[in-house]
């Protein structure tokens, strides 16, 4: 199916020759006017995907449980910076903000800040968040100085990989062209040898290994980083990856909870590559910051208390309590998100947050 940003992109390869992975992902994904993201609402049962916030209310009652207990760690300052990028519906801020009103003090300290670019997102979020008086920003490096404590939850997963493919001694990129058909995208190899830095990272290629890269992740996990490390506080990040530098094709496309080509009618699909976490470490442990992690999610919900909660809620509410063990097991389950995804966490030094142990 022909999209306008399928037309725009082949315009595009018409004018200047092939783009790199990284670039059909930005453009399909970002494009002001014709990106994926801008354009819709993609979360839960009648949208693209269900993120962890949207299975249980769980998911951000712990986040903000864990928030609140490092801020603790910090002596309580006020004010203290609470950040989320790629906030989504803004489900998880919502339910953390709820089971902090407990904490005495946190509320009135927090200054709550949301990294978004899609208009549409924005819209939603201040929806679900009436009342709570967020600050929107286009960007990380716009938060306010101050102590921090960041959350990202599913953000890097859609950040742009470049891919190079191994061939007769040399990696090489791999490229996005204009496909022989009216209006199709495909596949190509760049012929020249790629010189790219990253590359060292991956030893001992066989023909036709693929690895990815992504500079914009390694990028924001420094800055990120260096904030924490020059203002004080914490930054946890969640998402689904390797813990290990590896070998793959790890691209991956979505729409109505199935899987699809990654040229699928392109801005109307969800594309998203796993997460390195061991160049996202790299990167924060150089800008001077506590490494903790990465673990996967089932052992971090686990240790925070996780079973104990959804106990909690089937009590007061016994006819839900199936469901509310359907949400564990799928929230904690090695065979569900329990072991794909990882939890990674950068910090001051004096700081032992929870759920590391």
């Amino acid at each position: 199916m022909t999209t306008p940003l399928a037309r725009h992109l082949r315009a595009e390869i018409a004018a200047q020759g092939p783009i790199t992975m990284a670039r059909y992902m930005a453009e399909a994904l970002g494009h002001p006017e014709h990106g994926y993201y801008m354009t819709r609402d993609p979360f839960g049962a009648a949208g693209d995907f269900i993120t962890a916030p949207e299975v249980s209310q769980m998911f951000g009652e712990l986040i903000g449980a864990w928030c609140a207990d490092v801020w603790m760690q910090m002596g309580q300052p006020n004010p203290i910076q609470l950040v989320e990028l790629g906030p989504g519906r803004g489900t998880l801020m919502k339910d953390a903000l709820r089971v902090t009103q407990q904490v005495p003090g946190f509320h009135s300290a927090t200054r709550l800040h949301l990294v978004e670019t899609s208009p549409r997102l924005r819209d939603l979020q201040a929806t679900t968040l009436t009342g709570s008086t967020p600050n929107w920003h286009d960007s990380v490096t716009d938060i306010p100085a101050g102590p921090r404590l960041l959350i990202a939850n599913e953000l890097f997963d859609a950040l742009p990989v470049h891919q190079f493919q191994f061939s007769d001694g040399h990696w090489h990129e791999r490229l996005v062209d204009a496909a022989t058909d009216e209006d199709g995208l495909r596949l190509a190899l760049d012929p020249s040898p790629a010189t790219n830095a990253a590359l060292d990272r991956f030893t001992l290629p066989q023909e036709g290994s693929i690895a990815e890269v992504c500079p914009a992740g390694v990028a924001l996990a420094r800055e990120i980083a260096t904030q924490i490390s020059t203002e004080n506080g914490a930054a946890l990040l969640i998402d689904y990856g390797h813990t290990e530098c590896g070998y793959g094709d790890t691209v991956q496309a979505v729409r109505a909870h199935q899987a699809r080509s990654i040229f699928e009618a392109p801005g109307t699909v969800d594309l998203t590559a796993h997460v390195d976490f061991a160049a996202l470490a790299e990167a924060a442990r150089d800008a001077g910051t506590a490494i903790w992690g990465p673990v996967v999610q089932g052992n971090f919900l686990n240790q925070l208390g996780i079973a104990a909660r959804a106990t909690t809620l089937s009590t007061a509410s016994p006819p839900d309590s199936r469901d509310i063990a359907s949400a564990l097991d799928r929230l904690t389950h090695p065979d569900e998100m329990g072991s794909l995804f990882k939890v990674l966490a950068f910090t001051s030094a004096s700081l032992h947050p929870a759920g590391f142990d």
